[in-house]
């Protein structure tokens, strides 16, 4: 399940640095489940690896939607 806020909102939000005051967790649970990317993509992989304490190889971001069940308790890998 992905979220669009276009391209614009995208945008906007990576300039605003709207992640710098939230928890690795926070961070991935608006990220994860966005279709655009709204921050660096290093910020998001720090924190989606901290977020479910394991390290998270690139290629798995092809299919959000194992990353999405795990993250919410549903799968465990």
């Amino acid at each position: 399940m992905m979220n669009s806020i276009g391209e614009a909102k995208a945008i906007e939000l990576a300039n605003s640095k709207w992640w710098e005051n939230l928890t690795p967790r926070e961070i991935v649970q608006f990220q994860l489940f966005s279709k655009e990317l709204c921050m660096p993509f290093d910020v998001f992989h720090e924190a989606l690896e901290k977020a479910l304490d394991r390290s998270v190889w690139t290629h798995e971001l092809a299919k959000p939607g194992i990353l999405q069940s795990e993250f919410l308790g549903e799968e465990k890998i």
